[in-house]
């Protein structure tokens, strides 16, 4: 009995909406614009987590950083030494990657420092081009692979070499379609380098896409490259037979006695696991996700408004009908229900719309950006939830007015 009676009450809601349909879509509209930003946002934010996951995921699940300073969450910095704190913090150095290197539980050490700069290769020439000096292992931490030729070796990381691989990205943009850039002689820096390799990248958000990237050896890096001094940072595999935060544990200890700490000074440097950078970036979509429940929570108030106003008029125009119902037996109860459902159906009407629109937009973002954005079936459950709920909240008054409605005044109402 309370299906036929909630079928009906939704047949009657979309009658007023096809017969109403300024006022309706007015309230459809302020409930499809909180639910849009909801989808909207939770597909991005799903897109961003995963890319950032599957980043240090590319790394080896054991691998950790090891940088000058870090601090999770969003920061505000005017250069000042109170806003910057890590001004008080020395510079991480190439003798500390050697040193975390002989480590008993260190298996390897791959120094990482980068900036941008021109490259060119005959009439050919590009600026604003990624510019890395890494070590020799680093592939096996920025993930992707080799698809042609080899990266630098050891031998060529000690000596200083001027070879450098490039990804494809500026393969295309130096090179005729067809040519081998492996064995090509360009120029970094006014400096001429011979390509060893070409690298594709592992996709992710802080990689792929169109940009032109290469890397050199960071022995090579620090004599030829302009760029700002001081952030070098270098990534850590501990041996198979020692956890990760055995290794961490280790690194800290030998830095530590390095740098000459005492046991109760802080650590003027940063030791950071997968977790750690995971949780960061779990704080800062949390404030994302607080600005997306202030903003959709405006717009589900705007819809419920709009109940009120369209099932006001409702009871208004139906008032000789609740009163034949009324004198026919119907309950307060029963009439009550009717409208609520009318008001549930309106809100869940725009609530569908705008889960369209957010799932076209995830679509958007992932089509034309490197977020992996997809609709988490959360947010689904959550957007319809609210929209339902908004529609009895709102639809309450309007329902409460038309059941407590005397039948003998009602059936008099022209």
């Amino acid at each position: 009995m309370n299906v036929a009676r909630a079928l009906e009450g939704v047949g009657i809601a979309l009658d007023s909406i096809r017969s109403n349909k300024v006022r309706a879509g007015l309230t459809i509209l302020g409930v499809a614009i909180g639910v849009m930003v909801v989808i909207a946002m939770a597909s991005a934010i799903t897109g961003v987590n995963r890319s950032i996951t599957a980043m240090l995921e590319s790394a080896g699940p054991k691998t950790f950083f090891v940088q000058r300073f870090f601090q999770g969450g969003l920061n505000i910095s005017d250069g000042s030494d109170e806003l910057s704190p890590w001004r008080k913090n020395p510079w991480i150095t190439v003798e500390d990657a050697e040193l975390v290197h002989q480590l008993p539980l260190v298996q390897d050490v791959s120094v990482s420092e980068g900036t941008e700069g021109p490259v060119s290769y005959e009439d050919i020439s590009l600026k604003g081009v990624l510019i890395a000096g890494f070590g020799p292992s680093w592939v096996l931490v920025t993930g992707g692979e080799i698809v042609s030729g080899r990266t630098f070796t050891s031998a060529e990381y000690a000596a200083g070499a001027h070879v450098a691989v490039v990804n494809d990205k500026l393969a295309e943009s130096l090179f005729p379609r067809g040519v081998d850039p492996v064995g090509k002689r360009i120029r970094v820096f006014g400096q001429p380098f011979t390509i060893v390799g070409v690298h594709v990248e592992a996709a992710s958000l802080f990689g792929g896409g169109d940009q032109v990237r290469m890397a050199m050896p960071h022995t090579t890096f620090v004599k030829v490259a302009d760029y700002r001094k001081g952030w070098m940072d270098f990534s850590v595999l501990p041996v198979a037979s020692a956890t990760s935060l055995e290794a961490q544990e280790e690194v800290i200890s030998a830095l530590r006695a390095k740098r000459g700490l005492k046991p109760m000074q802080e650590n003027n440097f940063a030791v950071l696991s997968q977790d750690k950078i995971l949780d960061s970036f779990n704080n800062i979509t949390a404030g994302f996700f607080a600005v997306m429940v202030a903003l959709s929570g405006v717009g589900l108030m705007v819809g419920g408004v709009g109940v009120v106003a369209i099932m006001m008029i409702s009871v208004t125009e139906r008032t000789r009908e609740i009163g034949v119902r009324k004198a026919l037996g119907a309950t307060k109860r029963e009439i009550m229900f009717q409208f609520l459902v009318e008001a549930a159906t309106l809100t869940v009407v725009g609530g569908t719309i705008g889960l369209a629109l957010g799932a076209l937009i995830a679509v958007a973002i992932r089509s034309n950006t490197t977020i992996p954005a997809s609709v988490p079936l959360w947010s689904v459950v959550v957007s319809l939830a609210a929209s339902v709920v908004t529609g009895v909240l709102f639809g309450l008054y309007p329902a409460f007015r038309a059941a407590r409605l005397d039948p003998v005044e009602a059936l008099r109402f022209e």
